[in-house]
């Protein structure tokens, strides 16, 4: 199931990659994204976080009461005119759930635009597509963290 979101900011591509790839920040979208428990990691230009959260009610029959969802993102070169694409990979631990796609960074305007886009797959016979369905929501809304999070962190 493809699925995308943007953001915007009102900051330069430089700015918003910086905040993307900073530790404190990637903690401060876990917590507002209500994890029960998380960890945020930055290696260079990779960033990887692992977050615990309560299953949505119409996952909690397949994956428990609880899941941890694992995002990476390997971000690339900038271009001359600040634009960065990252390799994204989300999967959820234990369960037949990933999402493959990229994060991009852009010049938009006066500011920067945010864009997830990504195809979600959940590998369960006769179940898949419609689990497809009902997690896309979560993961946008959980993509539209960085919106609320980001705007206040930049202009800190």
């Amino acid at each position: 199931m493809d699925i995308s979101s943007h953001a915007e900011f009102a900051a330069t591509p430089e700015q918003v990659f910086a905040m993307m790839t900073d530790a404190e920040y990637l903690e401060k979208v876990c917590e507002a994204s209500h994890a029960l428990s998380y960890d945020a990691t930055v290696n260079g230009t990779r960033t990887r976080t692992s977050r615990t959260l309560a299953s949505p009610d119409s996952a909690a029959r397949f994956t428990g009461p609880e899941l941890t969802v694992i995002e990476e993102v390997v971000w690339g070169e900038n271009t001359s005119d600040g634009s960065r694409v990252g390799a994204l990979t989300m999967n959820v631990l234990g369960q037949p759930v990933t999402l493959k796609g990229q994060m991009s960074i852009a010049p938009r305007g006066s500011g920067t635009t945010l864009t997830l886009s990504g195809d979600l797959k959940v590998a369960i016979p006769l179940f898949g597509k419609k689990l497809e369905q009902s997690s896309a929501p979560a993961i946008l809304a959980g993509f539209r963290t960085h919106q609320q999070v980001g705007s206040d962190w930049l202009t800190r």
